[in-house]
């Protein structure tokens, strides 16, 4: 990176994010993992996300962010989506100085219960922005997708106040850990109750990772236009779509897989549709319905219902948040 971007006008530094910031030097990277790279650039609008890309054999999950989110260590400290990935020296390229300055200024305050509260605070916002603004007439994936993935973000609170990663793909299964580890084991299944799957059974999420794995595969032949998630439905991401999934099942944990079961189901039949003949969407449209409807899913109604559920919960949510964050004087735990 440093020998093909330093000299360019627009490139600010790069640096890793997710799930491998924290991680031993010398941890083995899970077959079912990618490794985040963000890049910095200058420009107030970056190009569109790079997507997946293998190197050196590792596959590489690359995306643009703007200066601008990163103005200030207290942006970042209260950004929790971005904070986590500068609490540890994570800057691959920094050809002015600034990323470091500022991965060092914010490991200073990370922990601290102030900044702590602003990250949860951020994304119980988001939580009831996204869902407040939810869009009737769009098509049923775009909204069932529109539902999914701030209802998820409830995972995202317990693990901000527990200073852990808020992961994407497996923040069910990181946010069981982190009730339990900090004495709220009995939060979890109300989460699971709000996705829906709380008292699914293993076959069942079998099942449905079956007909994905036929929809994904059709998604990926067919797949000509660009959207932000394209590079999350292809050959070389089938791994983390379909075999991790099928890794979490297999360990116990099929409820953990299907949020992300369920946003790769919805991406699969947004991209059938852009891209697919009809034949080939009306043979995969009934296994996401089925899907959704196990969720309790299964109409436009459904779905609004089930996003005041989500709003109705967060005081609940807080409280235990609340009950999780350290205080300034407490070590992390883990």
């Amino acid at each position: 990176m440093v020998r093909h971007a330093a000299g360019a006008t627009w490139f600010r530094g790069a640096f890793f994010s997710g799930s491998t910031v924290g991680l031993p030097g010398d941890a083995e990277l899970a077959a079912a993992s990618d490794v985040d790279v963000m890049v910095v650039t200058a420009q107030d609008e970056p190009p569109p996300k790079l997507g997946k890309l293998l190197h050196r054999g590792a596959l590489l999950e690359v995306t643009y962010l703007p200066w601008r989110l990163l103005a200030s260590a207290e942006q970042v400290l209260g950004s929790y989506h971005l904070a986590g990935s500068f609490r540890v020296d994570t800057v691959i390229a920094d050809p002015t100085g600034q990323l470091r300055r500022l991965q060092a200024r914010v490991a200073r305050g990370f922990a601290e219960r102030a900044w702590v509260r602003r990250r949860c605070e951020d994304a119980r916002r988001r939580i009831a922005d996204r869902l407040g603004a939810l869009d009737p007439s769009a098509p049923f994936h775009d909204l069932v997708t529109a539902w999914l993935f701030p209802t998820g973000v409830t995972t995202h609170v317990v693990l901000v106040a527990a200073l852990r990663n808020p992961t994407v793909r497996l923040r069910y299964l990181a946010a069981r850990e982190a009730l339990a580890d900090h004495g709220h084991a009995e939060l979890y299944p109300e989460l699971l109750q709000l996705l829906g799957c709380a008292r699914w059974p293993r076959p069942r999420a079998e099942r449905h990772l079956r007909e994905l794995a036929r929809a994904f595969d059709a998604a990926a032949a067919a797949a000509a236009t660009p959207f932000f998630f394209s590079g999350d439905v292809t050959e070389l991401a089938r791994p983390i779509a379909i075999d991790a999934s099928q890794h979490l099942i297999d360990g116990g944990c099929h409820r953990e897989a299907v949020f992300w079961m369920v946003a790769t189901s919805a991406r699969c039949q947004k991209i059938l549709a852009a891209d697919a003949p009809p034949r080939v969407q009306r043979e995969h449209a009934p296994a996401f319905e089925a899907m959704v409807a196990d969720l309790g899913i299964a109409s436009t109604d459904d779905v609004l219902r089930r996003a005041d559920e989500v709003v109705r919960f967060l005081p609940r949510l807080w409280r235990t948040a609340e009950a999780i964050m350290p205080a300034d004087h407490d070590p992390p735990r883990r």
